[in-house]
């Protein structure tokens, strides 16, 4: 295959990573591999990762998704193990209870910077499926996603995050170990799914909404920019004086369960 054909492309949002170092604490930065047996790596590029996570063979079974056809060209060329375990195509299409039979996986990957919150969001859709992720972002977009309140980052994604897993940021990687170098910094995070979600699955929409009508007002007083969610007379009180930013995660919940408890107190 030529060349060209295996350079990063923009479109793709491809910054392939160059540093052998980085890419094996990567690969290893999964940890929790006897609560799953396979591992889905999302956007594999020429397989700098790709080779680390199949010395973990005894560890998982590895597939990946590339959406690149010259790519995936050259992961058959060079990885003729992954064969028939490549998911060509846009992975945030991809159905992934159809790829994995419906049985749980870690997912990892030097994730293109153009979907990566997309890429977050499809995990957090599918959860209980996911115990584990470990992920290369943009240094801007994983300080958002460990971020608490009185960040000045702090958010919608952090705190939808944060609601079904747990962050930790695994290291900082800088422009100079990728080709092309991005114009931006970039940091590895490793999020391990909580025991319980902070919110059940019935009412995390509800959450969703609470958060995101939140910070879309994030100027204003919850008071304000709650009004779609609550009553007039659930909106006063000190607590609704506070901006988004002052809000913590365990309030986000509190709110979300205000009426579901209440529901439960009357029954």
């Amino acid at each position: 295959m030529s060349e060209r054909k295996t350079r990063a492309k923009k479109s793709y949002g491809q910054h392939f990573l160059t540093n052998e170092h980085y890419a094996h604490q990567i690969a290893h930065a999964l940890e929790l591999t006897g609560q799953y047996d396979h591992v889905l790596e999302v956007g594999p590029g020429q397989g700098m990762l790709t080779k680390h996570l199949l010395e973990r063979k005894k560890d998982f079974e590895l597939t990946v998704s590339e959406a690149d056809k010259d790519m995936i060209a050259h992961l058959e060329a060079h990885f003729p193990e992954l064969s028939d375990r490549i998911v060509p195509g846009d992975f945030l299409k991809a159905d992934l209870d159809e790829i994995f039979a419906g049985k749980s996986f870690g997912l990892i990957g030097n994730y293109p910077y153009n979907i990566s919150s997309q890429i977050m969001i499809k995990m957090l859709d599918n959860y209980q499926r996911i115990p584990e992720m470990v992920g290369m972002f943009q240094k801007e977009v994983a300080d958002r996603v460990i971020a608490g309140n009185g960040s000045k980052v702090y958010g919608v994604i952090g705190v939808l995050v944060q609601c079904r897993y747990t962050p930790s940021l695994v290291l900082n990687v800088s422009p100079g170990n990728f080709n092309p170098p991005p114009r931006v910094d970039s940091a590895v995070i490793r999020l391990v799914r909580r025991d319980e979600p902070l919110v059940p699955d019935e009412l995390y929409g509800r959450f969703k909404h609470i958060v995101k009508s939140a910070f879309g007002m994030r100027r204003k007083m919850l008071r304000n920019s709650l009004k779609s969610a609550f009553e007039d007379d659930q909106l006063t009180g000190e607590f609704f004086q506070r901006r988004p930013e002052q809000v913590s995660l365990e309030d986000f919940v509190a709110l979300t369960l205000l009426d579901y408890n209440e529901k439960d107190t009357d029954s």
